[in-house]
């Protein structure tokens, strides 16, 4: 049973958590520390288990766990599942270095109440065998047929809280170093582009010099990537001297004004989503808002 929350959701009841406010698995920025807070703060935190080796998600779930303000925390776990092959990206890696089973077992046996794949869909086998145990499974979805695709497999519910990343890139809990905590507050609207530098998948960052080096030559990127040839992997082994990996963050970045805790964060998200409801309800035949 959730506690009581300004806002109930289905999500809120399946999970026993007081706010539908889910910490996105970053890449490194989504440690430990991070999810235990946003889980403290009455959301779900959301371990980022990219590229991770089984002993190092184990380390991170054990400091997650040992900044939980009660031991029965809830909290969930994601990992990247591109397809690999086929009409895929030519880009795409296993980010789990072939180890996704040792990984789910991990993913079961820490307890977790949620398992999250990004970019791409988990094989039926891994959310069938995570639903014998009790866990409930959500992907991240960027095009309607991904999310019937998702559906087909057996995946949980649809949106019923907020999925949030680039938010909590400026919490202080946050992995994120202060210079990039730092660029995420003084970003504006208008200052974030979207790249296939680094992944060779769309991903949307503050462009620094060497990034705009490389958009000054679309053609070569899109070369490489056909070939399957990532262009930041490209550099790397040819040992170019000019690397520079950019500051990842969305768009709302512009809406970002300060660095602050996290349970800061979620209270002032739920207390102004509470307003808007109430605001929307207004408009409705039939009376006041129920809020």
């Amino acid at each position: 049973m959730a506690s009581s929350g300004l806002i109930s959701t289905p999500f809120t009841e399946l999970l026993g958590i007081q706010h539908p406010v889910v910490l996105a698995g970053m890449a490194r920025v989504s440690g430990g520390a991070l999810a235990a807070a946003v889980s403290n703060a009455g959301g779900l935190g959301v371990i980022g288990g990219f590229q991770y080796t089984p002993d190092q998600l184990r380390e991170i779930i054990a400091e997650m766990k040992a900044n939980f303000a009660r031991p029965d925390m809830p909290f969930g776990v994601d990992l990247a599942l591109p397809q690999i092959g086929g009409s895929a990206r030519k880009t795409n890696h296993d980010y789990t270095g072939g180890k996704l089973e040792e990984l789910i077992d991990i993913t079961i046996e820490s307890g977790a109440k949620l398992f999250v794949s990004a970019i791409g869909v988990p094989p039926k086998h891994i959310i069938d065998k995570l639903h014998r145990h009790g866990i409930l499974v959500m992907n991240m979805v960027g095009h309607p047929k991904h999310a019937v695709k998702a559906l087909d497999l057996g995946v949980d519910m649809g949106a019923t809280a907020v999925w949030v990343g680039t938010r909590f890139v400026a919490a202080a809990e946050a992995n994120s170093s202060d210079e990039h905590k730092q660029a995420v507050v003084d970003c504006g609207y208008d200052d974030t582009e979207r790249t296939l530098v680094i992944s060779g998948r769309p991903i949307r960052m503050m462009p620094n010099d060497y990034i705009r080096r490389w958009h000054k030559r679309p053609q070569e990127i899109q070369a490489l990537c056909e070939r399957g040839i990532v262009p930041l992997e490209h550099d790397f082994e040819q040992g170019a001297e000019d690397i520079d990996l950019p500051h990842l963050m969305g768009q709302v970045a512009g809406s970002v004004k300060r660095i602050q805790p996290a349970k800061e964060i979620v209270d002032e998200m739920v207390v102004e989503a509470v307003e808007m409801l109430r605001l929307g309800g207004t408009y409705l035949n039939g009376g006041k808002s129920k809020l």
